[in-house]
């Protein structure tokens, strides 16, 4: 087995799906190279390479491993040179049309992660790549202030973030998250944020501002209450406590908050819902949502390689679960079902998180966010309607 990165989501990383070179390992030369080396260590960076060898001698270990630069496990930030902070999306399936993402790629490591495949547009890889090797915008504050300012915009709400978690750990020392959303309250452009990290409620102060303008929502993503589980599928993201800590903060401070129960992992994290809901209640969330899993792209041999060293008594359930709720398949991006699934699993799913949010009256909507008290600093409403 290859062994886990401490720390991290995925234990590999591989050559991403649109680059032309694709690196492999000499395996003859790492098979003479195990058996001159005499016992097997486990080192960083596993290999396919050499198990016959090891196999053959006896070793306790089922599969050799070479040796990788530590370096290669470093958390990285790397400046990215986008010229404008606000993006858009078309997508019937988000419930908004415009997001902000400081960071491109997530330290937090989440081993199913939708988003890990994007990195791969950028010349990285999906695995290890995506939660070391961090692109931050660092002008994002300042690009931010002027497509607010501009006539062109129109108020509307911004999602913090629609990729990846704009409280990753880096924000901790970079702030840029925050000074993103000092930008948002000078405008009084209200946000919606979704995180898994308690960092959030540091901005409590920027937020009180939001609320009184009905500007701000805050969403607590919860995938499971299991802390072992939680560790090893989100290795870098917040405890499962912490984030309902942070929820009842914020509720405490005036700021609307909820849970979305995501991703929810058929055959390994469904059974928690009613215990996630009952847990968010009792926090203080006034609402809730819920995805279920999906694996695009390289996250399905990424998130099976988890389930191989971590779970390996589940995988062939949690498997089986998502090809019936996706058309026999491991994914379904059509819009309309990609979030939810079909068949039977995905009624049951969706029928247990109903029932259960009604009993804890988290089935209403979240309190809708207003931009009537939208400004531009310097200028007047008048300005906003003659632009």
């Amino acid at each position: 087995m290859r062994p886990v990165r401490k720390g991290r989501g995925a234990r590999v990383n591989p050559t991403g799906r649109f680059e032309r070179a694709r690196v492999e390992p000499d395996l003859d030369a790492l098979a003479d190279s195990i058996a001159s080396r005499g016992p097997f260590e486990t080192r960083n960076r596993g290999t396919d390479g050499g198990v016959e060898a090891a196999r053959a001698q006896g070793s306790a270990f089922e599969e050799p491993a070479i040796e990788v630069d530590p370096e290669v496990l470093r958390t990285r930030a790397i400046p990215d040179p986008s010229r404008t902070a606000i993006t858009f999306n078309k997508s019937p399936d988000i419930p908004f049309d415009a997001s902000l993402n400081p960071y491109r790629g997530c330290e937090h490591g989440c081993a199913y992660c939708y988003a890990r495949p994007t990195h791969e547009y950028l010349g990285y890889s999906a695995g290890l790549d995506f939660e070391t090797k961090i692109l931050v915008k660092e002008k994002a504050p300042e690009l931010l202030r002027r497509e607010l300012a501009a006539r062109r915009w129109k108020p509307q709400v911004v999602a913090l973030s629609g990729v990846t978690d704009a409280y990753q750990p880096m924000e901790r020392k970079l702030e840029l998250t925050r000074r993103c959303v000092q930008v948002f309250t000078e405008f009084r452009n209200p946000i919606a944020i979704i995180t898994k990290n308690a960092l959030v409620t540091r901005d409590i102060d920027l937020f009180r501002e939001l609320a009184e303008h009905q500007a701000i929502s805050v969403s607590l993503s919860i995938t499971t209450l299991d802390v072992e589980l939680q560790r090893a599928l989100e290795p870098r993201a917040s405890a499962p406590h912490e984030r309902l800590r942070a929820i009842e903060r914020l509720t405490a401070a005036g700021i609307p908050a909820s849970v979305m129960v995501a991703p929810i992992i058929p055959g390994l994290t469904d059974a928690e819902t009613p215990a996630i809901l009952q847990a968010a209640a009792s926090a203080g969330a006034t609402a809730a949502g819920h995805i279920v899993l999906r694996l695009p792209y390289g996250v399905r041999d990424l998130f099976d390689d988890w389930l191989l060293n971590h779970r390996p008594l589940r995988r062939e359930k949690v498997l089986s679960r998502l090809e019936s709720l996706r058309g026999g398949r491991l994914n379904d991006p059509r819009f309309g079902t990609r979030m939810r699934g079909e068949g039977i699993f995905a009624e049951q799913i969706e029928g247990l998180f109903r029932l259960i949010a009604r009993k804890h009256g988290l089935d209403r909507p979240p309190p809708p966010l207003s931009t009537k008290s939208f400004r531009r600093p310097g200028g007047t409403q008048l300005d906003f309607f003659l632009g």
